[in-house]
């Protein structure tokens, strides 16, 4: 029996522009972005639909904007009768998956990552923090690297363990600058500096944790319906108060990616669909298994693919 994995973008896929086009002439879409206007007070669909690219970039606008497109996309998948056995989202996009479980509400969830957004945006200051993508070196090697570079006082870390030879890397300026020279001296084929407004994912993220954690105290979760595979323990999470913790202790710990799609794999999962713009994940996937099939639903017509090929309504 095939199972079907939802999966969810993070910060990076946004585009001016997404789900337009499956909005129009939708008024159960639409509600998706009228009521992100009106939870957040402000109107965040005007900046999806016809801001500028700066602006959306913009992580406390990105982050909402995002779980605002990949949530309507995977009600649609629903509503045509097609349901996952299993959710997860890369960093911001857990939250999609939160959504899409049941355990979130939208509305809570798109004012709790514009929070998050703020808090990431205030806990170190523009220029201090940097992120980098280390490509063909193992996770073992690339820690002694990063453990050697913080102790030298230039904080360092494994910020996302993406697919094989794909690993990311976050913490001060100097420190991922040091730790991406060493990385190729040790033998990574690539170091490449990411365009990001700060070192999530790492140890610097605390005092965005703890003030997220005080949000989140005042939020209701519910028992997922679909069990949901942490970012952190790459392992499936059904307890609303289980989740309320490790969504806190994924801002400064590792997006164990990889690990989580072996796991969705090990569970029988043989069907990837991507909700949001972009490709990003459906890439990563095929990286660890060429054998699965993936989708990436973004527009009517890859929807419309998804719907002939599994057999929705």
């Amino acid at each position: 029996m095939t199972k079907i994995a939802f999966i969810f973008p993070g910060q990076g896929s946004q585009v001016v522009g997404m789900g337009q086009q499956l909005i129009e002439n939708n008024v159960e879409s639409r509600k998706f972005y009228d009521q992100a206007d009106e939870a957040l007070g402000f109107s965040l669909s005007d900046i999806m639909l016809n801001g500028s690219a700066e602006e959306l970039t913009k992580t406390y606008n990105a982050q909402p904007a995002l779980l605002t497109t990949s949530s309507m996309i995977a009600a649609k998948l629903v509503e045509a009768g097609i349901n996952p056995d299993f959710t997860a989202g890369h960093s911001l996009g857990e939250y999609s998956a939160l959504v899409a479980s049941n355990t979130l509400s939208f509305e809570d969830a798109v004012l709790l990552v514009h929070q998050r957004g703020l808090f990431m945006n205030e806990a170190v200051p523009a220029g201090e923090g940097a992120m980098a993508a280390i490509l063909g070196m193992d996770k073992e090697a690339l820690n002694e690297v990063t453990t050697e570079v913080s102790k030298d006082g230039h904080l360092v870390q494994v910020a996302n363990l993406n697919c094989p030879g794909q690993i990311v890397i976050s913490g001060t300026v100097a420190g991922v600058n040091e730790a991406s020279e060493k990385a190729k001296q040790a033998g990574a084929k690539r170091a490449i500096p990411l365009v990001v407004s700060g070192p999530f994912h790492s140890e610097l993220m605390r005092p965005a944790a703890a003030k997220l954690d005080e949000a989140i105290s005042a939020i209701a979760l519910q028992d997922a319906q679909v069990p949901v595979i942490s970012n952190v323990t790459a392992l499936p999470v059904i307890e609303a108060a289980s989740m309320k913790s490790l969504l806190v202790e994924q801002l400064y710990s590792p997006v164990r990616w990889e690990q989580s799609v072996e796991k969705m794999l090990e569970l029988g999962v043989t069907v990837f669909i991507e909700c949001g713009p972009g490709k990003v994940l459906s890439g990563l996937v095929k990286k660890i298994d060429r054998s699965v099939t993936t989708y990436c639903v973004h527009d009517e017509d890859s929807l419309q693919q998804v719907i002939t090929e599994l057999g929705g309504s």
